[in-house]
């Protein structure tokens, strides 16, 4: 059956596929090594009550190059910030009541977690 096509187009050759980015063990430090430069940082809003009396987390967050986020430790509340400092305008506070933004370390997390 005759078609539309034209002849340069019936001898087009086919696509090759892309190179293979190694085995699989090699693949898997890349995926690694690209998650690691991409991951958002983690944070804590943290309120201290009077002066160091007390303490407890309020919020969690993850800083991106150009956003955050962050969630209230109950879950009840979400917000988007162009920045995690920003983090702080949303805390409640009184005279007796200090937040502070803690940056955390999965890294050092997972270190410690794995030493015990």
């Amino acid at each position: 059956m005759p078609t539309n096509q034209s002849e340069a187009d019936k001898h087009t050759p086919e696509l090759n596929a892309p190179d293979s980015l190694g085995d699989d063990e090699a693949f898997n430090r890349l995926l690694v090594e690209m998650v690691a430069d991409q991951a958002p940082r983690l944070f804590a809003v943290v309120i201290e009550h009077g002066h160091r009396e007390d303490a407890a987390i309020a919020a969690w967050g993850m800083a991106f190059e150009d956003s955050a986020y962050m969630i209230t430790a109950d879950s009840n509340n979400h917000y988007s910030l162009s920045d995690a400092e920003n983090a702080l305008n949303y805390v409640r506070t009184n005279p007796n009541i200090t937040p502070h933004l803690i940056w955390t370390s999965p890294t050092a997390a997972n270190l410690t977690d794995t030493e015990n």
